[in-house]
């Protein structure tokens, strides 16, 4: 079994057909899925999803390129009350993106801080997004590490060896989409690699990303798989050995869907 730590299923690409997209996924051997809230305006329908089927659970959160809109409505506090919900088992994705900068860098930062803050109440664990701003995300990490311990991971990991390994340091776990498939993506494939075998995690990252050999068409969480052979190679491991470990280590940190 494994499991798609980090996909999309409220987006308007799965509507259509979303029974037939889980179905898919169940039968390439995905045992569990977290779709991930992006807004708080849409955070019902995120949660709705999560409700309908019993192998997805989902997170509460807005994304750094809505902070500046929605921001403000994910204050720690609401986002501790919405963490509730035995269905919610992370917060965000939150973080930080320089390179779009669809909002503004301290608004960012400021929902950055309220969404690890929730995380370290609830003791859920807090999906980073970063992106073109390495610098800060490790800054606000570290402080924010100072102020108590929260768990977490970096998503999508498309930085730094640096990065990686100061996120490590720190305790958080690091998932890798279907961009570390991409033919000229070695050096992600080389930190894959390195990255200790306890703290990986799979993601699709759908319906964006789709790994080779669906890269450029919708990606979902049956393709999930494509990722994980991927990696296993890199590493020199059997895919048997590798799905049990990510599987594992997304147990280990997503102790809400253990619990359940």
């Amino acid at each position: 079994m494994l499991v798609d730590s980090h996909c999309h299923l409220d987006f308007p690409e799965f509507a259509p057909e979303l029974d037939a997209v889980v179905a898919r996924a169940r039968a390439a051997g995905i045992g569990h899925m977290v779709t991930i809230s992006t807004k708080m305006s849409t955070f019902p329908q995120v949660l709705a999803i999560a409700e309908r089927f019993a192998d997805v659970s989902c997170t509460a959160g807005v994304h750094p390129h809505e902070a500046e809109s929605e921001g403000t409505q994910a204050s720690a506090e609401h986002l501790i009350a919405l963490a509730q919900h035995p269905k919610v088992a992370g917060i965000g994705e939150t973080g930080l993106d320089f390179y779009y900068e669809h909002s503004p860098r301290e608004a960012q930062e400021q929902a950055f801080r309220s969404h690890i803050a929730a995380a370290r109440a609830t003791g859920l664990p807090v999906i980073v997004h970063t992106r073109d701003a390495e610098e800060a995300t490790a800054r606000v990490l570290r402080e924010e590490m100072e102020k108590g311990a929260f768990t977490g991971l970096l998503h999508c990991f498309t930085s730094s060896g640096t990065l990686a390994e100061m996120a490590l340091g720190l305790g958080l776990y690091i998932s890798f989409s279907g961009i570390v498939t991409f033919k000229k993506a070695e050096e992600l494939r080389t930190i894959a690699a390195r990255v200790p075998l306890d703290r990986l995690l799979v993601e699709t990252d759908s319906p964006y990303l789709a790994p080779i050999p669906h890269r450029g068409k919708r990606n979902e969480p049956a393709y999930v798989v494509k990722t994980a052979k991927a990696i296993a190679e890199a590493r020199g491991i059997g895919f048997d050995e590798f799905a049990a470990a990510t599987t594992a280590n997304f147990h280990r940190l997503f102790t809400r869907v253990s619990e359940g």
